[in-house]
């Protein structure tokens, strides 16, 4: 039996985590760009989506009244 495709949610969640993994991995080989304000803030700004978004997922798992 095939699993289950995943819902729009969790693939966004996954796409953003694996965008912001490949910015870091990328940017990790560069000394200057992390003077750069703009790289916090896009940082900060994708890990915080992530967060939410897998919160969001949790909540949903867990059912209503329970998260």
């Amino acid at each position: 039996m095939a699993p289950e495709p995943l819902p729009p949610s969790v693939r966004s969640c996954r796409v953003m985590a694996s965008l912001t993994l490949s910015a870091l991995e990328r940017a990790s080989g560069e000394q200057g760009i992390w003077r750069e304000p703009a790289v916090h803030r896009a940082l900060l700004v994708s890990g915080l989506s992530v967060l939410i978004s897998g919160l969001g997922l949790l909540q949903e798992d867990l059912g209503p009244g329970k998260g």
